[in-house]
């Protein structure tokens, strides 16, 4: 599935598409919808890249044992 984003929207936020994106992706990884794993995955990024992006905009890595066997998963599916 796709997700469109009117260029209104992307104007009106004032941010560039990959900006916008981080933010609907920190949203999601701040309401336990998705997990660091498959938020720094959606990023393009190192896990510990987008650790540190957390950490400089003060956001905490809440990684419980759910979230260590999604990203196990993800890993054996990948394999």
């Amino acid at each position: 599935m796709s997700l469109v984003i009117s260029d209104d929207l992307v104007r009106a936020s004032g941010l560039s598409e990959r900006e916008l994106f981080l933010e609907i992706v920190l949203m999601l990884f701040r309401q336990d919808k998705i997990s660091l794993g498959k938020a720094s995955e959606l990023m393009g990024m190192h896990r510990m890249q987008f650790q540190k992006l957390l950490d400089d905009r003060g956001i905490c890595v809440h990684y419980d044992v759910a979230e260590f066997q999604q990203d196990l998963n993800n890993l054996q599916e990948i394999s």
